[in-house]
């Protein structure tokens, strides 16, 4: 009997068009749509042996595993994050494995938020689909500073491509990012507040950790300029609770876009960023690309193959009941 593969919280049944994902008969692979409006999630999971999970949108604890009396793997698309619990798959018998991701599609994103942000495009779209004529008056980037607080594979690019656009190039972060930085010769200024004070754009790459959790705080936001643009299309919880929201009434920065929240996914269209005219809101769509899903899914199947075939060699959690 064929192994069944589930992808939980598949929104758009994207997968589904993935070939490779059907291809072999030893497993049988179902995607599910958002669990918590899929009708069929329960019956799916008390089946399921292996999990392929769509980077962070799954929360894997004690009280999902219930659900899953079945499962032998969780295959993480992208690297593991604090979505799962490894300890409560630990003593639970269940293996865990990561994958590979690229950084071009979120870079792409990032880049294509700062410029319908600076130049208001959608609000000009929407204006003109009502009969309205030029009714923004946009900035461009040339020139302005850009601020990249993170300097890891996202970061880098975007600072490639701010370079391009004529922008002068300012980085903060660890005292790696920093180093690497100035090796590649891009501006590193005297002090965070220096930092946050002159950009006209800054755009959040972290990597969301323990020593990073709510790192950007309420003082960080009100040093910013009235006009600034703060982007983040890496994780909201990099941001102190709360403290966005409450900088963007107040005025510093004058205007966010932003493709992550604190719960997601967002139904509610009363969501205070969707009310607020200077937030410019976007559905987690970073990683969300036909080339990033068939190399994310790709590598993620490809791990499940290998452990049901005998190779356990990737797994990343501790001891565990392989005869689960």
């Amino acid at each position: 009997m064929a192994i069944h593969i589930v992808i939980p919280d598949d929104y758009q049944l994207a997968t589904k068009p993935l070939g490779f994902l059907r291809q072999n008969e030893k497993f049988h692979c179902s995607a599910l749509g958002d669990l918590s409006k899929d009708s069929r999630a329960d019956l799916q999971l008390s089946s399921a042996e292996a999990l392929i999970l769509i980077r962070e949108r799954t929360v894997i604890d004690e009280a999902f595993l219930r659900r899953t009396p079945k499962l032998k793997l969780i295959s993480q698309t992208g690297k593991l994050a604090r979505n799962v619990d490894i300890d409560a798959c630990t003593r639970a018998g269940i293996a865990i494995v990561e994958g590979s991701g690229s950084p071009i599609a979120p870079a792409e994103l990032t880049w294509l938020l700062i410029m319908a942000s600076r130049r208001k495009l959608v609000s000009s779209v929407d204006a003109m689909a009502q009969g309205r004529w030029q009714t923004e008056i946009g900035s461009a980037v040339h020139n302005q500073v850009i601020g990249i607080l993170g300097y890891g594979k996202i970061g880098k690019r975007i600072a490639a491509c701010s370079a391009v656009f004529g922008m002068q190039v300012q980085v903060w972060g660890s005292p790696r990012a920093q180093e690497e930085a100035r090796a590649d010769g891009w501006r590193v200024p005297g002090s965070r507040e220096q930092f946050f004070a002159t950009c006209d754009v800054l755009t959040v790459h972290q990597r969301l950790v323990t020593a990073t959790e709510g790192n950007i705080t309420p003082t960080d936001l009100a040093l910013m300029k009235t006009d600034a643009l703060f982007v983040n299309t890496s994780r909201a919880e990099l941001v102190a609770e709360g403290a966005l929201l409450n900088a963007l009434k107040q005025g510093r920065p004058g205007f966010a876009a932003l493709d992550v929240y604190e719960e997601e996914p967002i139904y509610n269209t009363q969501h205070p960023y969707l009310q607020m005219p200077n937030v410019l809101c976007t559905p987690h769509l970073g990683y969300v690309e036909k080339a990033s899903y068939e190399l994310y899914f790709k590598t993620a199947f490809d791990n499940v193959v290998r452990y049901f075939e005998g190779d356990s060699s990737h797994v990343i959690n501790g001891t565990y009941d392989q005869q689960k």
